[in-house]
Order: C-alpha cells, then sequence, then structure tokens
C-alpha cells in the first residue's frame, strides 16, 4: 500500500532534500508541503497524509504546538518531528504533544525512510543519537547507592540467549549503544539488509513494536550493557 506523506518545514531546500529521498522508495508519496505549523491542519483536511514530517522550529506556530492540534482533532495522525536538538527536553515535549517519531536533522536516508515505514505501520521512532542518550540517561539512574553509601554494582548482563540467537544478541547490544543499522552492519561485517532482518527478528521475538521498544524491554530485563 502507498504511504501519503505530507512535509511541514519552513526550509524550502530542506523539504525539496526530504522530497527526493522519500521519492526513491515506490510505496511513498509525498501529496503535500507546508512551511509553517498554521497550514498543517489545512493539509490534514485536503490530503488525508498517513505521515506527517513536522519541523519543530517554525514560525508563526512550533511543530510541537501545531502537533498538538492535529492529534487533538485528527487523533490517528502520525506524526515526526523533525530538529536538530537532541536534548531531552525537546524529545519529552514532542512526544508528549502526541509526535510518534523523533529525528535528529543530521539524519540519513535510511533512518529517514526507516522512520517512515515504523511509524506508518503504527509503531513510534527515536533517531539512533536520542536512543542513546535516554540510554545514558537511564545508566546514570541506575549507578545507585546503598543507604550506607557504598556504591551498589549493577547486575551483571545476561543476554536473552533463550529468546534469540547470539547474532541477535549482538544487534540488540548494539542497538542499545544508539547505532544505527549501517553502523551496526560495519561492526559485525555484515549487509546492512542483514542487520534489518536481524532487527525484525528481535521485535518480533520480544514482542514489542519498534526498536525503541526493544531497547527499554533489554535494559530493564538487564540483557544488554548499559555503557
Amino acid at each position: 500500500m502507498t504511504v501519503k506523506i505530507a512535509i511541514i518545514d519552513d526550509h524550502q531546500l530542506f523539504r525539496e532534500g526530504v522530497k527526493r529521498i522519500l521519492e526513491f522508495e515506490k510505496t511513498f508519496e509525498v501529496v503535500a508541503e507546508g512551511e509553517d505549523g498554521e497550514e498543517a491542519l489545512d493539509i490534514i483536511e485536503k490530503y488525508h497524509p498517513d505521515v506527517v514530517l513536522m519541523d519543530i522550529n517554525m514560525p508563526h506556530q512550533n511543530g510541537v504546538e501545531a502537533t498538538r492540534k492535529l492529534i487533538e482533532a485528527y487523533p490517528e495522525t502520525k506524526i515526526i518531528i523533525l530538529s536538530i536538538h537532541d536534548d531531552e527536553s525537546y524529545v519529552t515535549h514532542a512526544l508528549k504533544s502526541g509526535a510518534t517519531g523523533y529525528l535528529l536533522k543530521e539524519m540519513d536516508s535510511d533512518a529517514l525512510i526507516e522512520a517512515v515505514k515504523v511509524v506508518a505501520e503504527g509503531g513510534s521512532y527515536l533517531h539512533p543519537k536520542i536512543t542513546h542518550n535516554l540510554v545514558e540517561e537511564f545508566r546514570k539512574l541506575s549507578n545507585r547507592y546503598t543507604p550506607g553509601g557504598a556504591y551498589q554494582q549493577p547486575p551483571a548482563v545476561v543476554p536473552p540467549l533463550h529468546l534469540l540467537t547470539p547474532r541477535e544478541c549482538e544487534v540488540l547490544q548494539l542497538l542499545a549503544d544508539g547505532k544505527s543499522n549501517r553502523a551496526i552492519g560495519d561492526a559485525l561485517y555484515i549487509s546492512e539488509k542483514t542487520v534489518k532482518n536481524h532487527v525484525s527478528n528481535i521485535l518480533q521475538k520480544l514482542r514489542v513494536k519498534d526498536r525503541t521498544q526493544a531497547v527499554v524491554t533489554a535494559i530493564k530485563n538487564g540483557w544488554v550493557e548499559v555503557r
């Protein structure tokens, strides 16, 4: 099925670049473009896109405000925020507004395409660097001390070999490290297509919708090293 996409960004050159990347996918169709958040609602009403790519910083109305209004009017709308900010506060505000994805504008084409596919299918997607930041925050919170002030050593990591193959465990660890599919392929000397197959198998076996949920599940169960 064709995934209809709308791009909302006040920089025309950026929109054109994103559109050109998306058009490489035969199942993607960019049906509309807009320059600010105020145009977004009209675009949704007229074109009914499946996925909206929304810049976070725009004149008149920013992406977070526009996302909140769109979700109130059209709860089923799937919105991916595009941003130059990797700060946790920006990510939190975007997700609380109803966005189901958050991409940094330094993304590569593979991350953009993967994000649209995941969100269109009902999952959520965070840029790998954002995932790494969340893992780092979890690491800080997990470095707890006993009441007497002594450091409490975190439990040993036990890979989920009862659920995943050894190779899938390696891929899961690299996902927790915030690596993209391409970086995982380079680290393990396998093709990016093979990495995608491994990630798909991991999601299915862990019964989660996306890689972010897989990482959160792995951390909670002590299956990966938080480093």
